[in-house]
């Protein structure tokens, strides 16, 4: 019978608290997360064509490589190994649709329907997989964190490939350390601004405060209407913000006519975003609230920086 050929999956201005918003997409979207503590074990029957008959076991204590990440829904966890000894192995759990996996049997579980409604199983490796597959999983423990990350996860499976006898059985558990918290940052503008007459420029500034060090990138958009004339700048910043500690935020916005900043009330609109430091790939967005400043002129050492 034709057997399929695997490859190991890679280890992905308001004032106010803002969390974070995953920007990729897909089932498999979490980034996968090495593992602390954990062991994989399995054997096969002769004529398993996975295992080849053989009994392979790995553990993370003892330098074998192991990560894991669920999925969006919290459906399906997936587990790479990559032993020591420069084996590879690949293993998919994934409960029923509209079903996060949670305590429970899980029989029937096929290979095919990763995209359909059943539950399903896949562990391959070392250059050998399923075109189909039957089997049937247990989850005796499991915990999730945010973003896809497995804190906890005790399961045994069975796999059969292409309909036949022989089986592969084994055990995962997996024993993280609880998930860190996901980063919340706040931006809050200050209600002053100033403007320069020697160029017609305005800065604009506030503050910010995270739960985490991180690099807040700012970007927005200073409007103010004068004797009926819309006067538009847009402006962009960033500021490296220390868990614990407020820090301070400073943009200019250059106008884009002819038309310089004045004197009196602008509006300040935008974004604000930053990198998850304890998430890789996941992305802290928010959008800015309109918000009044007023501009005074800028003193003259100021100017000149402007």
């Amino acid at each position: 019978m034709t057997m399929r050929t695997s490859r190991a999956i890679a280890a992905t201005l308001l004032a106010g608290v803002v969390t974070a918003t995953g920007l990729l997409t897909g089932a498999a979207a979490a980034q996968a997360e090495p593992v602390t503590a954990g062991t994989f074990t399995m054997t096969g029957d002769p004529g398993d064509w996975v295992t080849g008959g053989a009994t392979y076991s790995y553990d993370a204590g003892a330098g074998d490589q192991l990560s894991i990440r669920a999925d969006d829904q919290l459906r399906g966890v997936y587990l790479s190994i990559n032993g020591s000894n420069g084996d590879w192995w690949s293993m998919e759990l994934k409960a029923p649709a509209g079903q996060q996996l949670a305590v429970g049997d899980y029989p029937e579980a096929t290979r095919a329907p990763f995209s359909g409604a059943g539950a399903g199983i896949d562990i391959s490796g070392n250059g050998r997989g399923c075109n189909t597959i039957t089997g049937s999983f247990v989850v005796a423990d499991v915990a999730f964190g945010p973003h896809g990350y497995v804190e906890r996860l005790d399961a045994t499976f069975e796999q059969h490939c292409e309909g036949g006898e022989p089986a592969l059985r084994g055990r995962v558990v997996i024993g993280n350390p609880p998930p860190p918290a996901p980063l919340e940052f706040t931006v809050t503008p200050a209600a002053d601004g100033v403007f320069s007459k020697l160029n017609g420029k305005a800065t604009v500034h506030g503050t910010v405060a995270c739960n985490a060090d991180a690099t807040v990138q700012l970007s927005g958009l200073v409007t103010q209407v004068k004797k009926k004339v819309i006067i538009r700048g847009p402006f962009t910043g960033r500021v490296d913000c220390v868990e614990g500690e407020t820090a301070q935020w400073s943009a200019t916005a250059d106008p884009t006519g002819t038309t310089p900043f004045q004197k009196g009330k602008v509006e300040v609109t935008g974004s604000a975003w930053a990198n998850d430091p304890n998430y890789e790939g996941e992305i802290v967005q928010v959008e800015l609230a309109p918000t009044t400043v007023t501009l005074t002129r800028a003193p003259a050492a100021v100017e000149a920086l402007m």
